[in-house]
């Protein structure tokens, strides 16, 4: 620990990429765990569910699973969100890269995030491209939420399985890697491409991987820690 907030004191250059692990101690499942989201007994797989072509097929089973399984608009950032965005504040953290949709971090007052996944809080109507909010898409008590402008269907602005990712952000996110100093990897599985394939881009000797199982990429990184990632970046930073 003492090696690692030498390390951090001493780089101006920090990029954090985070997985469902960062979010879990705010008490929202993961996928993969036993208590995990993919662990419930649904109609269909999760996998499935969360599909583009079921999402256009059923979309009012989607709508009734996303709003169920996907939405905690009471959970709050935790010590991890928090550290990050005192890091950022400090001038040393220069990007957030986040497999997450819940929006924390900007809770917790990260500026420079970069969502893989997209985000619950933004939704756009597919036919006019109008803009909705978590909470317009809450308070529609139809079954699927449409725009009241055109009638169109509302879709969460959230790469569903079938969906590329975005690739402005992936490019960004690829930029700000491949140049960063320090790179800290945290509360991810690194299973799930393509982001888990990011990791690569990185080429300098301060890779910090902090899980708490051990991921496919151990065996390069520079320091691993399996510990609850709040918990060490609270020491680290807090």
């Amino acid at each position: 620990m003492e090696q690692l907030k030498n390390i951090i004191n001493e780089s101006n250059n920090i990029v954090f990429l985070g997985g469902a692990g960062v979010s879990t101690e705010s008490n929202i499942p993961d996928f993969r765990s036993s208590q995990g989201l993919y662990s419930g007994k649904e109609q269909y797989p999760p996998e499935v569910i969360l599909s583009h072509s079921f999402f256009i097929e059923h979309t009012d089973l989607f709508y009734d699973f996303y709003k169920k399984k996907m939405i905690y608009k009471d959970a709050k950032p935790n010590n991890a969100h928090i550290a990050l965005a005192k890091l950022e504040e400090m001038g040393k953290l220069k990007a957030v890269i986040t497999q997450n949709i819940d929006g924390l971090h900007q809770l917790a007052g990260s500026k420079n995030v970069l969502e893989l996944h997209g985000s619950i809080h933004r939704n756009y109507c597919m036919k006019c491209g109008k803009f909705y909010s978590l909470e317009d898409i809450l308070n529609d008590n139809e079954k699927v939420p449409t725009c009241k402008e055109c009638g169109g269907i509302i879709k969460p602005d959230v790469v569903l399985y079938e969906e590329a990712l975005n690739s402005e952000i992936l490019q960004k996110s690829i930029e700000y890697i491949a140049n960063a100093d320090v790179f800290i990897v945290g509360g991810t599985s690194l299973v799930v491409y393509p982001a888990a394939g990011l990791i690569n881009y990185y080429k300098g000797n301060k890779l910090i991987l902090i899980n708490k199982s051990s991921t496919p990429f151990d065996n390069i990184a520079n320091y691993v820690i399996n510990e609850s990632i709040g918990d060490v970046l609270k020491k680290l930073i807090l």
